[in-house]
């Protein structure tokens, strides 16, 4: 039932995780196209009312902040700078006076400093949170990525995209007497638990593409497998783009709200590219039920079995069933009908009210989204089943207000003439 999705589908997913709003599909399909799929594609705030979409150059790698303390942003315990220099070092920094110079001039110059390093030790790196934490120094240390000789090459890889010297002592450099003139230059850098992203200004780009083209010539003189993915690897970080969608708004609930929407639509086109989609609309759950009754007659002995597998058969029906009410259809005629039809797109378009091709439609569901929704509802059933007590929300029963019989009619009395101002 799943497939590959394909490019102009892209839209199609982002816009439904969206609600339907093809305006942030058709900008997240865009950042695809622009970085590739497995692109960088990042959320930000923007200035303006309007969402808009940049695509900078940029390297991100799989090495986090090596402390909490480092971190700018507490709301999403992340540590961003603007126009941040970077010293890249290739071996153990173990006290902070090694790089007093740098640091010094980095409180001097009042500019961020990122360090990505084989190693921050104990002592060194009490000496740097201590100066973060008092607001002397902008500062934040990364372990370098990879190991032995590969890490040596990443090192030098981030030095060109970034116009930075790697300081080793096997090439003359002494770490005591570096200056400012090693550190390499970002225009913004984030970095989270477990990654970092470096995004540049492009200054160095002809330096980048010489580099690319020497390990593309050690690709080719290459015979292991292996070595020619490392450099493969290489290659698409140098060469890596980034695409920012920066989100536009009048007011800060409107700004969290459309963030949300787009950080929805950007998760679920990511989970497209990764797994690929199936038909939307409830309807890939609908056709799953038609094998339950094969697997229960083949696999299950156990009369209990049997009946949980008929609870399954009727819970992956359900989500078809609801949209269907939630239109205003009867769900289980929907479900009926869908099912008579052989092709397996077939299905209820709800917002057009109407039965047709639901993949050639556009509704999408990403493969993964639907994989885990069964997983989790399957844990979360299990946990119910296995428990011993279970509490719930008792509703209190409110006594029925009953109104007193009325008397009969012979034993109402007749209405005084003065009062009712009839005249007998």
């Amino acid at each position: 039932m799943s497939r590959e999705i394909e490019d102009h589908e892209l839209a199609h997913v982002a816009a439904v995780s969206a609600g339907n709003d093809y305006d942030v599909g058709n900008m997240i399909s865009d950042a695809f196209q622009r970085v590739g799929r497995k692109g960088m594609v990042r959320i930000e705030n923007g200035r303006g009312t309007e969402n808009s979409l940049d695509v900078v150059e940029g390297m991100q790698f799989e090495r986090g902040y090596l402390s909490p303390y480092f971190v700018t942003d507490r709301a999403n315990m992340t540590v961003e700078f603007t126009d941040c220099k970077i010293l890249l070092v290739d071996k153990k920094i173990t006290d902070a006076s090694e790089i007093i110079r740098i640091l010094d001039s980095a409180v001097k110059e009042n500019y961020p400093l990122l360090i990505v390093a084989e190693d921050v030790e104990e002592a060194a790196m009490a000496d740097l949170i201590k100066n973060k934490l008092n607001g002397t120094i902008k500062v934040a240390a990364v372990k370098a990525f990879s190991f032995g000789e590969q890490k040596t090459q990443c090192l030098d890889d981030v030095a060109v995209m970034t116009g930075g010297t790697v300081v080793r002592d096997d090439m003359g450099y002494s770490l005591e007497k570096a200056g400012k003139e090693v550190l390499g230059s970002a225009s913004k850098v984030v970095i989270r638990k477990d990654s970092t992203l470096i995004v540049t200004d492009g200054s160095t780009r002809h330096a980048i593409e010489k580099r690319v083209a020497m390990i593309k010539g050690q690709i080719e003189n290459s015979k292991e497998r292996y070595k020619k993915k490392i450099l493969g690897e290489r290659i698409a970080r140098l060469c890596g783009a980034i695409a920012i969608i920066q989100v536009g708004a009048q007011t800060v609930i409107e700004m969290k709200d459309k963030k949300l929407r787009i950080e929805d639509a950007l998760n679920a086109t990511k989970a497209a590219i990764e797994e690929g989609v199936v038909v939307g609309g409830g309807c890939s759950l609908l056709r799953l039920s038609k094998k339950i009754d094969a697997i229960k007659e083949s696999s299950l002995d156990n009369i209990e079995q049997k009946i949980g597998a008929d609870i399954f058969k009727q819970a992956l029906s359900y989500p078809t069933s609801l949209i269907a009410n939630n239109a205003g259809m009867n769900g289980n005629f929907v479900v009926e009908k869908v099912l008579l039809n052989d092709n397996t797109n077939y299905g209820y378009n709800a917002a057009k009210n109407r039965y047709e091709d639901l993949m050639a439609a556009g509704i999408l569901d990403p493969s993964k989204v639907v994989r885990c929704c069964i997983e989790h509802a399957a844990v979360v059933a299990k946990s119910f089943l296995t428990s011993d007590v279970v509490v719930v929300e008792a509703k209190e029963s409110k006594p029925v207000r009953v109104r007193p019989p009325m008397p009969p009619r012979s034993l109402i009395p007749p209405i005084p003439a003065s009062v009712s101002g009839i005249r007998v």
